[in-house]
């Protein structure tokens, strides 16, 4: 009897200790992220995943001695990748709408953003209201089509509203003159304008403003909790303010 409760005893403390080893390695983040979203999270010529928001969640990973895996998803599908625990954070340029608050929590705003109107230099198009008749293009799954939808007066007005899997294929579309407008996140569409000096113009009208935040489960209000200490240190100790100049030239960091 006394070897068989030593010999459970043994097996007991292996596992205790087994457990502890892996309690004290680091732990790890899986980002999901759509890695087609300039300057927030894309691919370079190396195929990493690099951007404002990636380099964003590697430091504040960091702070909180966490490791960080960025996994590329169906960005329309997003909230069942986070909620099926396929990705533990949204962290993309994700739009903090009261529709999404309904399933998902977010950290306090980091970012404020519009959703402007990207036309060829030589378009007719000069406001909102001359995009009547005309076919729009936006990525589907984006906040984008939620800005839209929340002006229908205009959206009926649009000859077709065409949706695409990604920003990139919208603007080449609307370059090629098979659309006459692009509805784009400010920051992605500045982006690229700047790479493509004199053919694109940004319409003072636009979609209104949103707030980026980063999305995570509702129960996982620890995790939440430290993310959010590492947003606000590194606000205050000027690292967001660098990475932002970084990928737009001014700290555009709420």
């Amino acid at each position: 009897m006394k070897k068989w409760i030593g010999a459970l005893l043994a097996v007991l403390l292996i596992g205790l200790l087994v457990a502890g080893c892996g309690s004290a390695g680091k732990k790890k983040i899986v980002i999901g992220l759509d890695d087609n979203f300039p300057p927030m999270g894309f691919r370079d010529d190396k195929n990493d995943i690099v951007g404002f928001d990636v380099d964003m969640a590697k430091e504040a990973a960091k702070r909180i001695g966490m490791e960080v895996e960025f996994k590329p998803i169906d960005w329309n599908s997003k909230e069942a990748e986070l909620n099926g625990k396929r990705v533990d954070v949204l962290w993309n340029g994700l739009t903090i709408t009261d529709k999404r608050k309904e399933n998902i929590a977010f950290t306090k705003p980091y970012m404020e953003n519009h959703q402007i109107i990207v036309v060829n230099t030589n378009s007719t198009v000069k406001a909102k209201a001359d995009l009547a008749g005309k076919v729009i293009g936006t990525q589907d799954g984006s906040s984008s089509v939620e800005a839209i939808e929340a002006e229908p007066d205009v959206m009926k007005s649009f000859k077709e509203l065409k949706k695409y899997g990604d920003n990139v294929a919208a603007l080449m579309d609307l370059k090629a003159g098979r659309i006459e407008a692009v509805v784009v996140d400010e920051v992605v569409g500045r982006y690229y304008i700047a790479k493509k000096p004199g053919e694109y113009v940004v319409l003072s009208d636009h979609f209104g403003a949103e707030e980026y935040g980063v999305g995570l489960r509702k129960d996982d209000k620890e995790l939440l909790g430290k993310l959010q200490k590492s947003l606000d240190e590194m606000k205050k100790d000027g690292t967001s303010a660098t990475i932002s100049q970084k990928w737009f030239g001014a700290d555009i960091v709420k």
